[in-house]
C-alpha cells in the first residue's frame, strides 16, 4: 500500500516556559482543534475577508508579520511542532492580532476533513523541509497528489505562493506546479520575491552568504 503524503516529520524540539505556557493558556483562544467537520471560516474569523492558508510556518515570524501587515485578509495557519506554535501564539496575543488562527495538525488530514471546496483566496508554503537526499525526495510535501487536492480548496483566480532556498527542490515544485492543469505561471519560471513575503531572519543570512531563495506563484484557472 502506497504510503500517503504527511505535511511534517515530528522532530522533538526545546520547549521554553514561555511557548509552554502560550500552548496551555492562548491556544484554546486561538486555536482550532482538529475534527472530522467542515470549517465556516467566515464564522470563525466573524467577517467575510479573504482567507489565505500557511501550511507549515516554522517559528511564525514571517506569518504574524503578514497578518499585521494586511489586517484586510484573515489567516489560517498549520504547524505540528509545539516550538512553532508555542512562539506564534506568543506573537498573537502580543501583536493583538485578530486575523490569524492556528490548527496543530497535519496539514493533509486538514485539508481533507476540514477545509470546504473552494474555500481559500492562497496558499502559502514557505520553505518546506527540502529532503536533500535523493532517497528521500518522494518524503517532500509539494507533490501531485497535494497540489491536486489544494487546487480544491482555491477559489477561481486564488493562488499557491511557494519558496525555497534549494535549488533541486525549486526545480521539482516547479515541474510539479507547472503540470497541474487547474494552475498557471504568473511567471516565465520563478516569480519575483512579493512584498508581502517578509525575508527572515535565516532568509536574510543565507543571501549574504551567496545564497538563493526562489519564489513560485501559481494562480488558479
Amino acid at each position: 500500500m502506497k504510503q500517503a503524503i504527511r505535511s511534517f516529520v515530528l522532530r522533538q524540539g526545546r520547549l521554553s516556559d514561555a511557548q509552554r505556557r502560550a500552548c496551555d493558556t492562548l491556544l484554546p483562544k486561538y486555536g482550532i482543534t482538529f475534527a472530522h467537520r467542515l470549517l465556516d471560516l467566515n464564522q470563525i474569523f466573524a467577517r467575510t475577508a479573504p482567507k489565505i492558508l500557511e501550511i507549515g510556518f516554522g517559528m511564525g515570524e514571517s506569518t504574524a508579520a503578514i497578518a499585521q501587515r494586511h489586517p484586510e485578509n484573515d489567516y489560517l495557519a498549520i504547524e505540528v511542532h509545539t516550538p512553532g506554535v508555542g512562539s506564534l501564539l506568543n506573537q498573537i496575543e502580543k501583536l493583538e492580532l485578530t486575523n490569524l488562527r492556528i490548527i496543530q495538525h497535519d496539514a493533509v488530514e486538514v485539508l481533507q476533513h476540514m477545509l470546504p471546496a473552494e474555500c481559500l483566496n492562497g496558499i502559502h508554503i514557505f520553505f518546506p523541509d527540502p529532503w536533500p537526499k535523493a532517497k528521500h525526495h518522494k518524503r517532500r510535501l509539494i507533490q501531485p497528489t497535494l497540489v491536486d487536492r489544494l487546487c480544491e480548496h482555491l477559489i477561481i483566480d486564488g493562488y499557491i505562493h511557494a519558496a525555497t532556498d534549494w535549488e533541486n527542490y525549486a526545480e521539482q515544485m516547479l515541474q510539479v506546479l507547472s503540470q497541474e492543469p487547474k494552475l498557471t505561471n504568473t511567471a516565465a519560471n520563478y516569480a519575483p520575491r512579493p512584498d508581502y513575503r517578509p525575508l527572515t531572519k535565516f532568509e536574510q543570512r543565507g543571501l549574504k552568504l551567496g545564497h538563493s531563495v526562489w519564489d513560485l506563484i501559481f494562480v488558479k484557472n
